[in-house]
Protein backbone atom coordinates (compact mmCIF):
# COMPACT_ATOMS: atom_id res chain seq x y z
CA UNK A 1 0.00 0.00 0.00
CA UNK A 2 3.04 2.24 0.18
CA UNK A 3 2.54 5.38 -1.86
CA UNK A 4 -1.19 4.77 -2.41
CA UNK A 5 -3.66 7.54 -1.63
CA UNK A 6 -6.86 6.22 -0.09
CA UNK A 7 -9.95 8.34 0.49
CA UNK A 8 -12.16 7.07 3.31
CA UNK A 9 -15.74 8.34 3.50
CA UNK A 10 -17.40 8.02 6.87
CA UNK A 11 -21.17 8.33 7.17
CA UNK A 12 -23.47 8.41 10.19
CA UNK A 13 -23.54 4.90 11.55
CA UNK A 14 -22.52 3.42 14.88
CA UNK A 15 -19.98 1.32 12.97
CA UNK A 16 -17.89 4.46 12.38
CA UNK A 17 -15.74 3.38 15.32
CA UNK A 18 -14.66 0.35 13.26
CA UNK A 19 -13.51 2.68 10.51
CA UNK A 20 -10.87 4.04 12.87
CA UNK A 21 -9.29 0.56 12.96
CA UNK A 22 -9.41 0.38 9.15
CA UNK A 23 -7.78 3.81 8.81
CA UNK A 24 -5.07 2.88 11.30
CA UNK A 25 -4.28 -0.32 9.41
CA UNK A 26 -4.13 1.53 6.08
CA UNK A 27 -1.73 4.12 7.50
CA UNK A 28 0.44 1.41 9.07
CA UNK A 29 0.62 -0.32 5.68
CA UNK A 30 2.15 2.82 4.15
CA UNK A 31 -0.91 4.36 2.52
CA UNK A 32 -1.68 8.04 2.68
CA UNK A 33 -5.24 8.36 3.99
CA UNK A 34 -7.62 11.30 3.85
CA UNK A 35 -10.90 10.97 5.69
CA UNK A 36 -14.08 12.70 4.52
CA UNK A 37 -16.86 12.83 7.12
CA UNK A 38 -20.52 13.66 6.85
CA UNK A 39 -22.19 15.76 9.54
CA UNK A 40 -24.05 12.66 10.74
CA UNK A 41 -20.76 10.76 11.10
CA UNK A 42 -19.58 13.37 13.57
CA UNK A 43 -22.44 12.32 15.87
CA UNK A 44 -20.71 8.93 16.28
CA UNK A 45 -16.97 9.68 16.17
CA UNK A 46 -14.97 12.88 16.40
CA UNK A 47 -12.90 14.15 13.46
CA UNK A 48 -9.96 14.47 15.87
CA UNK A 49 -9.70 10.68 16.04
CA UNK A 50 -9.18 10.40 12.28
CA UNK A 51 -6.87 13.42 12.19
CA UNK A 52 -4.68 11.78 14.83
CA UNK A 53 -4.63 8.45 12.98
CA UNK A 54 -3.86 9.93 9.56
CA UNK A 55 -1.79 12.98 10.46
CA UNK A 56 -4.10 14.92 8.12
CA UNK A 57 -7.02 17.25 8.54
CA UNK A 58 -10.42 15.66 8.06
CA UNK A 59 -12.35 16.99 5.06
CA UNK A 60 -15.87 18.00 6.06
CA UNK A 61 -17.09 20.92 3.98
CA UNK A 62 -17.91 21.30 0.29
CA UNK A 63 -16.65 24.88 0.41
CA UNK A 64 -13.21 25.05 2.02
CA UNK A 65 -11.47 27.60 -0.20
CA UNK A 66 -8.46 28.01 2.09
CA UNK A 67 -7.49 24.30 1.85
CA UNK A 68 -9.05 23.40 -1.49
CA UNK A 69 -9.29 26.43 -3.78
CA UNK A 70 -10.57 24.31 -6.70
CA UNK A 71 -13.16 22.60 -4.50
CA UNK A 72 -12.54 19.80 -2.04
CA UNK A 73 -14.42 17.28 -4.17
CA UNK A 74 -12.28 18.09 -7.22
CA UNK A 75 -8.91 18.17 -5.47
CA UNK A 76 -9.51 15.04 -3.39
CA UNK A 77 -10.85 13.13 -6.40
CA UNK A 78 -7.75 14.05 -8.40
CA UNK A 79 -5.31 12.69 -5.83
CA UNK A 80 -7.06 9.53 -4.64
CA UNK A 81 -6.32 6.03 -5.91
CA UNK A 82 -9.46 4.58 -4.31
CA UNK A 83 -12.54 5.80 -2.46
CA UNK A 84 -13.94 3.57 0.30
CA UNK A 85 -17.13 4.53 2.13
CA UNK A 86 -17.29 2.75 5.48
CA UNK A 87 -19.76 2.77 7.01
CA UNK A 88 -22.07 3.35 4.07
CA UNK A 89 -25.55 4.11 5.37
CA UNK A 90 -28.80 3.60 3.49
CA UNK A 91 -28.84 7.36 2.99
CA UNK A 92 -25.43 7.38 1.29
CA UNK A 93 -26.31 4.36 -0.87
CA UNK A 94 -29.47 6.11 -2.06
CA UNK A 95 -27.62 9.34 -2.83
CA UNK A 96 -24.91 7.51 -4.75
CA UNK A 97 -27.36 5.34 -6.70
CA UNK A 98 -29.38 8.37 -7.75
CA UNK A 99 -26.61 10.93 -8.28
CA UNK A 100 -27.54 13.23 -5.41
CA UNK A 101 -24.73 15.57 -4.41
CA UNK A 102 -25.70 17.52 -1.30
CA UNK A 103 -22.61 17.21 0.92
CA UNK A 104 -18.86 16.76 0.44
CA UNK A 105 -18.89 12.96 0.41
CA UNK A 106 -21.73 12.56 -2.10
CA UNK A 107 -20.19 15.26 -4.30
CA UNK A 108 -16.77 13.57 -4.06
CA UNK A 109 -18.34 10.24 -5.02
CA UNK A 110 -19.71 11.77 -8.23
CA UNK A 111 -16.40 13.48 -9.05
CA UNK A 112 -14.22 10.46 -8.27
CA UNK A 113 -12.96 8.64 -11.41
CA UNK A 114 -11.31 5.66 -9.70
CA UNK A 115 -12.49 2.48 -7.99
CA UNK A 116 -15.09 2.81 -5.24
CA UNK A 117 -15.85 0.41 -2.41
CA UNK A 118 -18.80 0.70 -0.05
CA UNK A 119 -19.28 -1.21 3.20
CA UNK A 120 -22.97 -0.89 4.09
CA UNK A 121 -24.26 -0.95 7.64
CA UNK A 122 -27.80 -0.65 8.90
CA UNK A 123 -30.62 -2.35 10.73
CA UNK A 124 -31.67 -5.70 9.22
CA UNK A 125 -35.12 -4.42 8.24
CA UNK A 126 -33.52 -1.48 6.44
CA UNK A 127 -31.00 -3.73 4.64
CA UNK A 128 -33.81 -5.98 3.44
CA UNK A 129 -36.00 -3.16 2.11
CA UNK A 130 -36.54 -3.44 -1.65
CA UNK A 131 -35.52 0.21 -2.10
CA UNK A 132 -32.14 -0.38 -0.42
CA UNK A 133 -31.57 -3.57 -2.41
CA UNK A 134 -32.42 -1.73 -5.66
CA UNK A 135 -29.84 0.92 -4.75
CA UNK A 136 -27.21 -1.75 -4.02
CA UNK A 137 -27.95 -3.45 -7.36
CA UNK A 138 -27.66 -0.09 -9.15
CA UNK A 139 -24.35 0.69 -7.46
CA UNK A 140 -22.96 -2.73 -8.39
CA UNK A 141 -24.04 -2.12 -11.99
CA UNK A 142 -22.29 1.26 -11.79
CA UNK A 143 -19.06 -0.51 -10.81
CA UNK A 144 -19.07 0.08 -7.06
CA UNK A 145 -17.67 -2.88 -5.14
CA UNK A 146 -19.96 -3.66 -2.22
CA UNK A 147 -18.33 -5.29 0.80
CA UNK A 148 -21.49 -6.97 2.05
CA UNK A 149 -22.59 -6.53 5.64
CA UNK A 150 -22.25 -9.36 8.12
CA UNK A 151 -24.71 -11.07 10.41
CA UNK A 152 -24.44 -10.49 14.13
CA UNK A 153 -25.45 -8.32 17.03
CA UNK A 154 -26.65 -4.90 15.89
CA UNK A 155 -26.75 -1.67 17.86
CA UNK A 156 -30.57 -1.82 17.80
CA UNK A 157 -30.30 -4.81 20.14
CA UNK A 158 -31.21 -7.52 17.65
CA UNK A 159 -29.22 -10.14 15.80
CA UNK A 160 -29.36 -10.05 12.04
CA UNK A 161 -27.72 -9.06 8.79
CA UNK A 162 -26.51 -5.47 8.71
CA UNK A 163 -23.24 -5.19 10.65
CA UNK A 164 -20.50 -3.41 8.74
CA UNK A 165 -17.93 -5.87 7.45
CA UNK A 166 -14.93 -6.42 9.67
CA UNK A 167 -12.17 -3.86 9.01
CA UNK A 168 -9.83 -6.71 7.97
CA UNK A 169 -12.31 -7.75 5.24
CA UNK A 170 -12.54 -4.17 4.00
CA UNK A 171 -8.75 -3.80 4.07
CA UNK A 172 -8.42 -7.02 2.02
CA UNK A 173 -10.98 -5.73 -0.50
CA UNK A 174 -9.02 -2.48 -0.84
CA UNK A 175 -5.76 -4.39 -1.39
CA UNK A 176 -7.40 -6.68 -3.94
CA UNK A 177 -8.98 -3.78 -5.81
CA UNK A 178 -5.66 -1.94 -6.05
CA UNK A 179 -3.64 -5.05 -7.01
Amino acid sequence: MTGREILIGVTGGVAAYKTAALVSRLVQSGAGVTVVMTAAAERFIAPAAFAALTGRAVAREVFDESRYPLGAHIELAAKGDLLCVAPATANFLAKAAHGVADDLLSTLYLAFPGPVLAAPTMNTAMWQKPAVQRNVIQLREDGVRIVDPEEGWLSCRVKGLGRMADPDRIFAAIEETLA
